[in-house]
């Protein structure tokens, strides 16, 4: 970090990802919050969600919304781990 910026920060916190049985609850969570009661991510997909966004909460939400969008452009009823690997092609090069 920049020295100048270290000088300026009173407070510092480092936010450790979540544990894999942790990360369907938030998902879940998330959901509800956005109105949603419907368990739309299927337990293989939130494995691979854990796996590849290695339980950190922005990367878990960045990379549901594309596996969301995955699912809707297939026209499916819930997020499977296809749709999840779908969502990892378009975030990463």
């Amino acid at each position: 970090m920049h020295e100048s910026l270290c000088e300026r920060l009173v407070v510092r916190y480092h936010l450790a990802g979540f544990e894999r049985d942790e990360v369907g609850t938030y998902v879940y969570h998330r959901l509800r919050l956005a109105g949603c009661e419907l368990p739309l991510f299927e337990a293989p997909a939130i494995k691979a969600l854990f796996q590849s966004a290695r339980g950190l909460p922005r990367q878990i939400n960045r990379t549901a919304r594309y596996a969301l969008s995955a699912a809707a452009l297939d026209n499916a009823k819930t997020v499977n781990a296809e749709h999840l690997q779908n969502a990892l092609d378009e975030l990463l090069p």
